[in-house]
């Protein structure tokens, strides 16, 4: 993939000499950078969001943000060096590989994605590293798939990043641990692109980056400010008016997610704040289940999500990546969840070998619950 014209796009924009601009793909998945209008000072980027729970929404980065959030990251592992293209540029952790590089002076290397992600082609490009400082930035459906039929050779260059950054969705603790153990430096990350990406390392907020939690309305909700929190969003000010503020000079973000501050301020992602699944009149979180199921045998990852319900006003239904995708092991996962869970076991379950992902790694929750929605109903 030739990124040449895009690094070249993103520098003029981010030393003011050209217009903010969006990677964009078409239909063979090439990227290229288009210029964009945004009608705010010193814009850089316009990054869309996932769209994993609703309508994409345009954000704009502005120069100050991503230099804040380079800066920081920098900071965070300890030196700037050499960056690994692992994922699609048009999301906010793609661009932020190349805007990190730019700062830096260095030269990434883009893999290949034309086939989709494979440990294979992964290997490759990362033999292709000539800095002695190597980073990338990977989701955990990638990490997975990495470790789970690792070769010698896609071992030696996972050992030898300085630091692989992991965010986009949460990992489970089996995956991190099997990580560890292999000796890989992961250090996970929470963030969006209405921060630059991930702000927060390991648990602790970037340097010029803040956490709080919310009061009232937003009790619970996980509130980030500073430095790196984007200008709003693309011709949409009454969303942009509900999702940031402004408060003692400082420019915060609501965050659709619940957290907990621990006593050395450390930061825990507790799920998102429309999880809370009310069945029989009992109140479930669907992040609980999922970590439960996913500490069962044979599972790799689990989403879990209500659907409407006739008897249960909302029934807890999970969508389940298994080892054993054959018949028999599905049923063997599906007697296993109740014993795990007792009442708050899923009514419906969906095994599969994957779970269905966004572009960007992410989970595709719509999709996935429409489906789960359609074999509910149909039960």
């Amino acid at each position: 993939m030739d990124i040449d014209p895009i690094l070249k796009a993103l520098a003029a924009a981010l030393h003011g000499e050209g217009r903010a601009v969006e990677i964009v793909t078409d239909a063979d998945g090439r990227p290229s950078a288009v210029p964009v209008e945004t009608g705010v000072e010193d814009a850089a980027v316009v990054v869309r969001t996932s769209g994993s729970t609703g309508f994409p929404k345009a954000t704009v980065l502005t120069v100050d943000a991503l230099a804040a959030s380079s800066m920081g990251t920098a900071v965070a592992l300890r030196g700037e060096g050499q960056w690994l293209l692992a994922l699609p540029l048009q999301y906010v952790a793609g661009v932020q590989v190349l805007v990190r590089s730019l700062y830096a002076g260095t030269r990434p290397w883009a893999m290949d994605l034309s086939a989709g992600f494979t440990p294979e082609a992964f290997t490759a490009a990362a033999q292709e590293l000539t800095d002695k400082i190597r980073f990338t930035s990977l989701v955990p459906t990638q990490l997975q798939r990495l470790l789970d039929s690792p070769t010698p050779e896609t071992l030696a260059v996972l050992r030898r990043f300085n630091a692989i950054l992991l965010g986009g969705a949460p990992a489970s603790p089996g995956l991190l641990a099997a990580a560890q153990a292999e000796g890989l430096n992961v250090v996970t990350t929470y963030g969006s692109a209405e921060t630059c990406g991930g702000c927060v390392y390991d648990g602790e907020p970037l340097d010029g980056v803040e956490v709080r939690l919310g009061e009232g309305e937003l009790e619970g909700r996980i509130l980030l400010g500073g430095a790196t929190v984007a200008a709003g969003y693309l011709d949409a000010e009454d969303t942009s008016r509900a999702a940031f503020f402004e408060e003692d000079d400082t420019r915060w973000y609501v965050t659709g997610d619940l957290g907990e501050l621990g006593g050395d301020g450390k930061l825990t992602v507790l799920g998102r704040a429309d999880d809370v699944i009310i069945t029989g009149g009992v109140k479930a979180s669907a992040t609980y289940i999922q970590s439960r199921l996913e500490e069962l045998d044979g599972v790799k990852a689990a989403f879990v999500a209500g659907v409407p319900s006739r008897e249960w006003g909302q029934a807890v239904a999970a969508y389940v990546a298994v080892e054993d995708a054959t018949p028999e092991g599905i049923k063997g996962f599906t007697a296993s969840r109740g014993a795990s869970l007792g009442v708050l076991a899923p009514k419906t379950v969906l095994a599969a070998g994957e779970l269905i992902m966004l572009p960007n790694g992410k989970p595709d929750r719509l999709a996935m619950i429409e489906r789960l929605d359609a074999l509910h109903q149909g039960q």
